[in-house]
């Protein structure tokens, strides 16, 4: 569980993200973070050594988002993908279920990764110290306990609003995302999400 790294005095830590969870919350903090300084953020620090990053997301089709994921890949993440669950049309709200010219409006809702991002953490375990989690889900708060029981520090980076209580307190610690606006902000004078949201998508609370 990490302890050649610790006995050579090199942290390695993994980045994880939950690109859905993390589209919210850039949104209710009114910026956006560049992936590339996420990376050398988490990769500072006297010793560490960023042995893995992970960044998951839903997609409506297969090309959603391409560039930005390739761009991802590039940087080094592995990017995990899922699709989004349609929601069939003209069903429930008393909504006609279409858009303008006559075209079907498609309604989505949030792919579950959760999965993904345990199989991805566990999987790496045993040769790591510390995990930086981007997320809110409360669904990965079992996953943060078992990680904690098996001798991993968990850093939760989210913001106020947007985090389910449980998966906070599960957590070793916590950094509001609103804190790390110096050091993650895109440089872009015209600053894009890093996730684009999906039309129609459904915000699920944390």
């Amino acid at each position: 569980m990490g302890k050649a790294f610790r006995m050579g005095r090199v942290l390695a830590r993994v980045l994880a993200v939950d690109g859905h969870s993390m589209f919210y919350a850039q949104q209710k903090v009114g910026w956006f973070f560049d992936p590339r300084r996420l990376l050398a953020l988490a990769a500072s620090g006297e010793g560490v050594e960023l042995t893995s990053a992970f960044w998951y997301a839903g997609l409506k089709d297969p090309t959603d988002q391409r560039p930005f994921r390739d761009a991802l890949t590039g940087l080094g993440y592995t990017v995990r993908t899922k699709p989004l669950r349609e929601l069939p049309s003209g069903g429930g709200g008393g909504g006609s279920g279409w858009g303008g010219e006559g075209e079907p409006q498609r309604h989505f809702t949030r792919a579950n990764l959760d999965v993904e991002v345990a199989i991805d953490l566990l999987s790496v375990a045993d040769r790591t110290d510390e995990v930086w989690l981007l997320s809110g889900s409360r669904d990965l708060e079992r996953l943060v306990e078992v990680l904690r029981a098996r001798g991993l520090r968990t850093v939760l980076i989210s913001t106020e609003g947007m985090v389910a209580r449980e998966l906070r307190n599960a957590a070793d610690q916590f950094v509001d995302l609103a804190s790390l606006r110096p050091k993650l902000e895109k440089a872009d004078a015209q600053q894009q999400p890093v996730f684009s949201r999906a039309s129609g998508v459904e915000r699920r609370e944390p």
